[in-house]
């Protein structure tokens, strides 16, 4: 059988609570599907994603971190699934991918979540903190992987295209006077200048 040459590892992105029930363990969940199949062929079981329902999901999740709170290892084979994770706090960082998927990529993808979550989260990754910056979790994940192919997994480099700009490179409105006499200020600046550039270009 000739291996797969699709660009297409991860099958799916998950974030999972370890101190709430299984069945509401979830904070991220992002499944892939292939973004196209070969024309020749059948799509197979491993070509199409297993989990479509929420139901399946939530299954899945479940059978997971149960399997996972006994291990010692990063690195799993569950259900015909290879899952490698990172324990966070009171979180559990998991990175899906089919059977035959290279886990030294999958385990480079894993680092660079739980690298890029520690830049950007201040070394606080925990239940609390990833909710509250929600908006620059999902970022990431979409930084790192898109549509299941990995893009980047340097964690600086995509905490840096995620973060919010510094507070000092925004204008800074506290010296501007903008009472009457300001304002008259800056329109004789600008009546002045303006005339100088008339004067210089005739």
């Amino acid at each position: 059988m000739a291996p797969s040459m699709s660009l297409h590892s991860v099958v799916a992105i998950l974030i999972l609570t370890t101190d709430s029930p299984p069945d509401s363990a979830r904070l991220f969940a992002k499944y892939y599907n292939p973004p196209h199949t070969n024309a020749t062929q059948q799509p197979t079981q491993a070509s199409q994603q297993p989990y479509t329902s929420l139901k399946e999901q939530k299954a899945f999740e479940k059978g997971l971190l149960e399997k996972t709170a006994k291990q010692t290892s990063d690195v799993i084979l569950y259900d015909n699934k290879v899952v490698v994770f990172k324990m966070e706090s009171d979180v559990m960082l998991y990175v899906v991918g089919s059977a035959e998927e290279n886990e030294i990529l999958l385990y480079n993808v894993v680092l660079a979540l739980r690298d890029t979550l520690s830049i950007l989260l201040k070394n606080s990754t925990d239940k609390r903190t990833i909710m509250e910056n929600y908006d620059l979790v999902t970022l990431a994940i979409d930084e790192i992987v898109d549509d299941g192919i990995v893009l980047e997994t340097d964690p600086v480099m995509v905490a840096s295209r995620v973060s919010k700009a510094p507070a000092q490179d925004a204008p800074n409105m506290k010296n501007i006077d903008l009472s009457e006499q300001g304002i008259q200020n800056l329109w004789e600046f600008g009546k002045k200048q303006g005339m100088e550039f008339v004067r210089r270009n005739l």
